[in-house]
């Protein structure tokens, strides 16, 4: 009977170690996020995300076609307790290039951020600053961090519920000074398969207290929306990742992005052209959604 059970869960995990190395080398190739020679510096905070992250981007590296190479990146933020030995113990393990940059930006954000209020802004802030400057020294191409496609959902309802905005967070990034490429390899993971991945690995996992006691976070309340969501509606947490992969501007409010001022009656219909008087059909099953013959499971696909 064990031995039908560890049969079992290692296939399991083989389907969901393929899975994510699928989804991972499918959104490096669609935003083209690693090229030859690349220096990629890898962000760990010593969660579940980054960890699982630089796993799979070592698989990808000893499989890929091209040549590009690893350094692990910590920034220790001097938290009270924060175990500083996880880490290095972990990359000497694996015998990885790795470094660890130390900085008292919990002091810093402690001292300014009065107790009980949110410290995320000014810590990401602070935290973004300094590994861009770490990138520069060590002389890396690209900087990989571990969001992955849930994190991405929930910035985009946070942008439109508490910013009137509507922006989410890219797979590819341009720095502002025009110096940095912040790549996001796991956009198309979800979460619960990075949790469960992690948690077969046994990762040594690192719990962030700088933040993660907040409990009044907006986040934290979008994400259980979310899942929510999720229970009631299935499906619905993927086609809301479709549509952002979906966007018509000509369909939306924003001068910036359409030239609605300037619109003529001659002009060629855009996108589903006019759709205000039609009957809203809504499919059977939610856009975007396909059933994946390879391991029998949902995933998003990008429609043309």
């Amino acid at each position: 009977m064990s031995h039908s059970l560890t049969a079992k869960t290692k296939y399991n995990f083989n389907k969901l170690q393929k899975r994510l190395r699928r989804l991972t080398g499918q959104a490096i190739a669609d935003f083209n996020m690693i090229e030859d020679g690349d220096r990629i510096m890898v962000c760990m905070s010593g969660g579940k995300d980054s960890y699982t992250m630089f796993d799979i981007l070592q698989s990808l590296q000893r499989a890929a076609p091209i040549k590009f190479e690893l350094i692990a990146v910590n920034l220790d933020q001097k938290q009270p307790g924060f175990p500083e030995h996880v880490l290095p113990q972990y990359f000497e393990s694996l015998g990885v290039e790795y470094k660890i940059v130390e900085e008292d930006t919990y002091k810093i954000v402690t001292d300014i951020i009065p107790e009980g209020k949110t410290t995320c802004s000014l810590c990401s802030r602070l935290r973004r600053g300094i590994l861009y400057r770490t990138a520069k020294e060590l002389g890396a191409t690209k900087i990989a961090l571990g969001h992955h496609r849930d994190d991405m959902i929930e910035t985009l309802f946070l942008n439109m519920f508490y910013g009137g905005k509507l922006k989410g967070m890219p797979a590819k990034l341009a720095s502002d000074d025009g110096q940095h490429m912040v790549i996001r390899p796991l956009a198309y993971c979800k979460e619960a398969d990075i949790e469960e991945y992690a948690e077969h690995k046994e990762f040594p996992i690192i719990p962030c207290n700088l933040c993660g006691s907040q409990e009044n976070l907006q986040r934290k309340n979008i994400k259980m929306m979310l899942q929510e969501w999720d229970k009631t509606n299935p499906g619905r947490i993927e086609t809301i990742f479709t549509a952002m992969q979906n966007v018509t501007p000509s369909h939306l409010a924003d001068n910036n992005l359409f030239d609605f001022k300037n619109l003529q009656k001659s002009d060629v219909a855009i996108g589903e052209g006019d759709i205000a008087l039609d009957k809203v059909e809504v499919p059977a099953i939610p856009v975007g959604l396909i059933q994946d013959s390879e391991d029998n499971d949902v995933m998003v696909v990008e429609l043309n």
